[in-house]
């Protein structure tokens, strides 16, 4: 079973969520991604392949969102309206969350026939790994995968559980719907990025015994204002993980040291890269050369992350080998960022952009594979 479906949020638990059941009108579905430095809309439709039917990035003011949460509602109001009047995007959107208040847990359990009393043994389980009340928070859990029983022994499942806190949820939702959007579904961003780009991850290559290489599992890193990171085989999710560490802190850095604005200096990391030497790139030296900088650093900081994150799903009972790494966001349109982590991090790593974003420069590029993977249907 693929875990990568936007979860189903019921009346019950967020109060006026009903509306986010409601199905598309004549097709038209944008994915919705929301960073510290900008917002990003992606609308999608599928005819055999997806296509991109419309799109936009722009930039967000300082101190509306910070590390995956928003900090100022009516700012965010207020950049939806300005954005929307300014483009004709589709009002409906699914929108993906990614922060440190959404807990993912892998639990593998004994096979339970009866699917409510498996059901409670998830709930009982989850109590136990979910730092949070679960009477608080919107649970949902999927089976990935299971060992099958041995001479005498009860078959074991592999299971996901997500947990959201419920007020969190809801500071999304009102801004939206106060600015005159429709949510018509909530995301974890992680799976969006599955989703989007499982397809161009996909190892065709047969084993000699006739087993897919698709038994092997893919890091998939979106490199935005932080780090969400998920490891799937084909379009299953079996871990994933938000880190604090991404653009936002290169950005706040090169912007407070050369008084930039948080646009200018993102434009600058993107610019100067991590590949031409520094005393070829034009431009003010001071600038390039704290650029470089802040590119070299945060290489480095994404790369332990990923390492810490290998770690910890390596010492998964349910963990499936990890063959290679793929880069989308922002901070994956850096020139030279793959190669300089791939040397590092001691795995392959590509950058790879859905045909669907074809024809646009590299940043838009990156910084739309989010929101079209949330727009794609599960």
């Amino acid at each position: 079973m693929q875990l990568t479906k936007p979860i189903n949020l019921p009346k019950p638990s967020l109060g006026s969520l009903g509306a986010l059941r409601r199905g598309k009108k004549n097709g038209s579905l944008a994915g919705l991604s929301i960073e510290a430095g900008s917002l990003a809309v992606a609308g999608v439709a599928v005819n055999g392949s997806p296509q991109l039917t419309a799109s936009a990035v722009q930039p967000l003011r300082p101190g509306v969102f910070h590390e995956g949460e928003v900090i100022d509602p009516s700012g965010l109001t207020a950049a939806v309206k300005e954005l929307y009047s300014r483009q004709k995007l589709p009002k409906q959107v699914r929108l993906g969350i990614g922060n440190q208040r959404v807990i993912v847990r892998a639990l593998r359990l004994p096979l339970i026939g009866d699917p409510k009393e498996m059901e409670a043994a998830i709930r009982f389980q989850a109590q136990e790994q979910i730092p949070m009340p679960l009477d608080q928070a919107v649970l949902q859990h999927q089976v990935v995968g299971g060992v099958p029983a041995e001479e005498g022994a009860t078959p074991q499942v592999d299971v996901v559980v997500v947990a959201a806190r419920r007020e969190m949820v809801a500071s999304f939702l009102e801004p939206l719907r106060r600015a005159g959007l429709e949510p018509a579904g909530i995301d974890l961003s992680a799976f969006g990025m599955i989703r989007a780009l499982a397809p161009l991850a996909a190892q065709p290559a047969q084993a000699e015994d006739g087993a897919a290489a698709s038994q092997e599992s893919i890091l998939y890193c979106n490199v935005g204002d932080v780090m969400n990171l998920a490891v799937a085989r084909g379009r299953s999710c079996l871990f994933t993980r938000v880190s604090g560490i991404g653009m936002e802190s290169m950005v706040a850095r090169l912007s407070t040291e050369r008084a930039l604005s948080p646009e200018h200096a993102e434009q600058w990391l993107l610019f100067v890269g991590l590949e031409t030497p520094v005393a070829e790139i034009q431009g003010d030296p001071e600038i390039v050369a704290a650029a470089r900088r802040a590119n070299e650093e945060g290489v480095t900081a994404m790369v332990d992350e990923l390492r810490l994150s290998l770690d910890y799903y390596r010492a998964l009972d349910s963990a499936v080998p990890v063959s290679r790494v793929v880069l989308c966001g922002t901070g994956s349109a850096i020139a030279g960022l793959a190669p300089a982590m791939e040397e590092q991090v001691g795995l392959p790593i590509s950058a790879p952009r859905p045909a669907a974003l074809s024809g646009l420069d590299e940043a838009t590029a990156a910084r739309l594979v989010l929101p079209l993977g949330l727009g794609l249907e599960s």
